[in-house]
């Protein structure tokens, strides 16, 4: 679901709190770690680089954004 997320909202920061409420609910709020560890399994798998990532970006303080 988060993949499927990402993806639809390509090039656009999806924020945290939409993350949440879409991929896991509005009644259950897992912690924000939860999300950082989903994105850094898409980084190990998808990207060539993880440190250096060309598809899944954090932007400090909001969330993330799937680009090509």
């Amino acid at each position: 679901m988060l993949l499927k997320l990402l993806i639809e909202n390509k090039n656009e920061v999806v924020p945290r709190e939409k993350i949440l409420q879409t991929v896991w609910g509005y009644n259950v709020y897992p912690t924000t770690r939860t999300i950082d560890n989903f994105i850094l399994n898409f980084r190990k798998y998808f990207e060539e680089d993880s440190r250096n990532p060309i598809y899944f970006h954090s932007v400090r303080g909001v969330g993330y954004k799937y680009s090509e």
